[in-house]
């Protein structure tokens, strides 16, 4: 498997990495992805049920002789303000992804990236000035749209330059979740970026 890497002067050289070979493992992904998403869930919706609603303790009237239905307290789920008879109650919707279950939907990510040639790496990607113009001629200079930018380390110029596109996001590798790998057509990163990645993945 090949990577090409896009230098500032616009030449390609190639790398080769063979440990992504592996064939695309989709369960395997679907499962990380719906992890992630129940796991951003807030899961606080809370009702009251008959026990829990204030009041009530009181028969509103006599068992027999009113012609009226009997009725044992004011607060049933029947009455108007009364409590609910399946009450919710807060729950927690996180699913359990262990270590090589991660690792491996983001192997199985990144070496699809590299099949289908969305993922681009570049040898650096340094702007003189946070100038989203400067960064989005460069971008238009490597034939990028709707893209992932993942760096090494969080650089605030490539931060402010990147708030106005929003066809981009800068996002350093500490940050970087295999969901967001797939929200983007292309993915550009850097190449001390992919040295910690491939460390990661190895």
């Amino acid at each position: 498997m090949k990577l090409k890497v896009l230098d500032h002067a616009g030449g390609e050289m190639e790398i080769t990495e063979g440990r992504l070979e592996t064939p695309f493992n989709e369960p395997l992904v679907h499962q990380l992805v719906t992890a992630y998403f129940a796991a951003g869930r807030q899961g606080s919706k809370a009702q009251k049920s008959k026990a829990q609603v204030r009041g009530g303790g009181r028969k509103p009237w006599r068992q027999k002789g009113t012609g009226r239905a009997r009725a044992g307290s004011i607060r049933s789920p029947l009455w108007r303000g009364g409590g609910r008879v399946f009450a919710a109650a807060p729950r927690d919707y996180s699913q359990k992804v262990n270590r090589s279950m991660y690792r491996g939907a983001l192997r199985s990510i990144v070496g699809e990236l590299i099949r289908k040639d969305c993922l681009v790496l570049v040898d650096e990607l340094k702007l003189e000035a946070p100038k989203t113009r400067e960064l989005a001629a460069r971008l238009k200079d490597y034939q990028l749209a709707d893209v992932l930018i993942v760096t090494e380390t969080f650089d605030e110029r490539l931060d402010l330059a990147s708030r106005n596109l929003p066809w981009a996001e800068l996002c350093p590798l500490t940050r970087l979740h295999p969901v967001d790998l797939l929200r983007y057509e292309k993915v550009l990163m850097t190449v001390p970026a992919w040295k910690q990645l491939e460390a990661r993945l190895a």
